[in-house]
């Protein structure tokens, strides 16, 4: 089980007793990148060479996939992520889960899913895409999996890289709000838009 440990000084905390456990909760933020540029590059190539679209329908697609992922990805972060459980073991696995994060938001072996949790969970939705699109499904697919690479990416450069201008410097201060100000608000990371949708960014 975790331990719910509250010390920062070293921007990391010990969760699980098991060395085992503790060595997978440990996630390179590179790990996204090598797993997944390829699926995303193979769907591509799937997209023209098996089910034979034109460019401007895998572009088309492409981007309805990433719109798809920020929406899953507002979804997770707003009811599951942000979700206030009761119970004692509903309160740990929130703390594995998420909380972990926000309590040590710059430990940067813990921004991106173990690949144990990735790997079915993208294997789920590849296959819920190719099953619901039929041919545009490696289209939409690919766009899915680069929007959850951008979104670890990211992720990642706004708690660990500069961004001192730009629309890094505006993502970074935007997700800095929901961490240090208002954690009811701004649940979009890689984008704000359905926090405009459904009217959550910080008043």
């Amino acid at each position: 089980m975790a331990q719910l440990y509250v010390s920062r000084k070293n921007e990391s905390v010990r969760m699980f007793k098991s060395d085992f456990m503790e060595v997978f909760s440990h996630v390179h933020p590179a790990t996204p990148l090598v797993l997944y540029l390829p699926v995303v590059a193979w769907m591509i190539y799937a997209a023209f060479a098996r089910s034979r679209l034109s460019i401007l329908a895998v572009a088309a697609l492409f981007v309805a996939g990433v719109l798809i992922w920020t929406l899953l990805e507002y979804i997770i972060h707003r009811w599951v992520f942000h979700y206030d459980p009761t119970t004692s073991l509903g309160k740990k696995l929130h703390f594995i889960v998420h909380g972990v994060h926000h309590d040590y938001p710059n430990d940067a072996r813990r921004l991106v899913m173990p690949p144990s949790i990735s790997i079915p969970l993208a294997i789920l939705f590849l296959g819920f895409f190719l099953a619901t699109f039929g041919r545009f499904g490696p289209a939409v697919s690919a766009g899915f999996v680069f929007g959850y690479v951008c979104y670890d990416g990211i992720h990642f450069a706004i708690h660990h890289f500069p961004m001192k201008r730009g629309i890094g410097l505006w993502l970074k201060q935007y997700h800095l709000r929901h961490h240090f100000h208002d954690d009811h608000a701004g649940y979009g990371v890689s984008s704000p838009l359905w926090d405009y949708v459904f009217g959550t960014t910080r008043k």
